[in-house]
């Protein structure tokens, strides 16, 4: 154990407001030692969420604390001290942030932070900042939902929608790391190279298309058989019709997004299986986080998950300009600020 003083003119991104990415700024804040149970850690780089666009415009599913509200909760970092109690983490271990973070409070958007324990998980040496910073959630969602919650096996196929994000592209990544095959959907035609180049079987493009176009096109690619599961990001009206897609009496549809926030129908299928996903739910219990660091920290090591990264901004001053970036749905793959 090694506790420090308080650290001083710590770099910190607040908001005083719901906005767009205008209201973020950079504010110096004294950071207290880590206390009981608490480690320090120093941020080398961070990953973009949606979500976090979500909670600083007043969008997520809980709201945050105005004024000094912090943001972020994925994070490459170095632990440099740890409060009285710590077991699993010592000064110098290289870590993941992001497990069951509370982003108000403890939102790492920072040079430093101090979190519990619990919310680190550990980090390779030899995976660089840039690819940690990109992989911790995308992967353990894809990981959690597909594999734990949606039963993936070896020769199962899934459609993978919204398959560009973040997430999307994880989850081709995993799918194949576990030999079953991905199906892949995107909006337009620019991204679709990209996602054959990431190991989706097929991909279909859904500019102009309705769900039933997609259903079919999935069908085809399928030899007529359907899917065992959809991993599904978007909702909304095509949730019914979409699951049309898969193998008769006995598919799986895992929702973990709900990107069009219109009403869904049920599908009314004989045999189907439902299940709603979030992150939390595995990552916060430790058997879960053991699962999930485990099947990702093998992945990265043997290079069979390896996150796409669309740009690396450079410093916390550029975190409007990575935010807008977001917000533009131009970019293929994660989005990390280097600090």
């Amino acid at each position: 154990m090694t506790t420090p003083r308080t650290t001083t003119g710590v770099r910190t991104v607040l908001f005083d407001e719901i906005g767009g990415p205008d209201v973020l700024t950079v504010h110096a804040l004294d950071l207290a030692a880590p206390g009981p149970g608490e480690v320090l850690v120093r941020v080398e780089a961070l990953g973009l969420n949606r979500a976090e666009a979500l909670f600083r415009s007043g969008g997520y599913y809980y709201q945050p604390s105005l004024p000094g509200s912090r943001l972020g909760y994925e994070a490459a970092g170095t632990v440099e001290a740890t409060g009285d109690g710590v077991t699993e983490f010592a000064v110098g271990d290289t870590v993941f942030t992001g497990p069951g973070i509370e982003m108000s409070t403890q939102g790492v958007y920072a040079e430093r932070v101090v979190l519990p324990e619990s919310a680190l998980v550990p980090r390779p040496a030899e995976v660089d900042a840039v690819t940690g910073a990109a992989a911790w959630l995308t992967y353990t969602t894809a990981y959690g939902g597909m594999i734990e919650t949606g039963g993936l096996r070896p020769g199962d196929h899934v459609l993978i929608t919204g398959a560009s994000s973040g997430v999307g592209t994880a989850a081709i990544q995993v799918a194949r790391r576990i030999g079953a095959v991905p199906l892949a959907t995107t909006r337009t035609e620019a991204k679709k190279q990209q996602l054959l180049d990431l190991g989706a079987e097929h991909v279909i493009v859904t500019d102009g298309k309705n769900t039933e176009d997609v259903v079919k096109e999935a069908r085809q690619s399928t030899g007529g058989s359907g899917v065992e599961l959809i991993f599904d990001a978007i909702g909304g009206p095509g949730f019914r019709t979409l699951a049309e897609a898969l193998v008769p009496d006995e598919g799986t549809v895992v929702a973990y997004g709900w990107l069009d926030p219109r009403p869904a129908e049920l599908p009314w299928i004989a045999g189907l299986k439902i299940h709603f996903y979030a992150n939390a739910t595995l990552t916060t219990s430790p058997g879960g986080r053991r699962r999930s660091t485990a099947f990702l920290n093998q992945g990265l090591r043997d290079g069979t998950l390896r996150p796409p990264v669309a740009e690396v901004f450079d410093g916390l001053d550029r975190i409007r300009d990575a935010h807008r970036l977001m917000e533009s749905n131009r970019h293929f793959g994660k989005i990390v600020v280097t600090l």
